[in-house]
């Protein structure tokens, strides 16, 4: 999640992201089927937003296989390309994920108590490092494809959230790290955040938000 979590710091407005890959990491040894519920609609956003983006229709009921093709398509992979035979392969694992997660998931439909005991040894450990691994790598390859022809600016990210705006946040970052004195001059750190890193500004005020809700509910 590592890298991941490093591509979407990069790039502010994929910043909503980072729920699905905190939600990944918390549930992948206690519940996979919550894993994989997350791992694919991590897909799917990314792959609506860049066909969205580009002006691609997707119907409402498009399955993750054919999100995830017309994404590659919508940054310009022609249907001879090997990344396109390989996206397309990729995408076929996206779909069995979402089957797999029908299979084992606690909600998906009832379980007797013995079999949500063992709903989650159908997986094997190799085999869930593989369907995250080739997660993480789909993500970030399409994130930076897409943001390489598309790039955004910090001046236009910032329109986006005012440091104002989030007071809560800020005080938690300043009563957390504190103010940074230089000479006679005085910054508290979420100040220093927003203006020096605003993406990490961005993916901080998520995860806190994040925290703030699952205290809340």
């Amino acid at each position: 999640m590592d890298k991941l979590r490093k591509v979407i710091e990069q790039h502010g407005r994929w910043s909503d992201l980072i729920i699905y890959a905190d939600r990944i990491e918390t549930y992948l040894n206690s519940d996979f089927s919550q894993a994989l519920e997350n791992a694919k609609s991590l897909l799917e956003s990314i792959g609506k937003e860049i066909c969205s983006s580009k002006g691609i229709e997707l119907t409402g009921t498009a399955s993750i296989n054919s999100v995830l093709k017309k994404s590659f398509m919508a940054i310009g992979y022609s249907g001879e390309n090997l990344v396109t035979q390989i996206s397309s392969a990729l995408a076929t694992i996206g779909q069995n994920m979402g089957d797999l997660r029908s299979e084992i998931g606690a909600t998906s439909h009832g379980m007797s108590l013995q079999e949500l005991k063992v709903r989650n040894d159908k997986v094997d450990v190799m085999t869930r490092e593989f369907l995250i691994d080739a997660t993480v790598i789909v993500a970030c390859f399409l994130i930076r494809s897409f943001e390489n022809e598309n790039p955004r600016t910090i001046a236009q990210e910032e329109t986006n959230i005012l440091y104002a705006s989030n007071e809560d946040f800020n005080d938690f970052w300043d009563d957390t790290y504190g103010e940074f004195a230089m000479g006679d001059y005085s910054y508290p750190a979420s100040e220093i955040l927003y203006n020096i890193d605003y993406p990490a500004y961005v993916t901080e005020l998520n995860v806190f938000a994040e925290s703030e809700k699952v205290t809340n509910d």
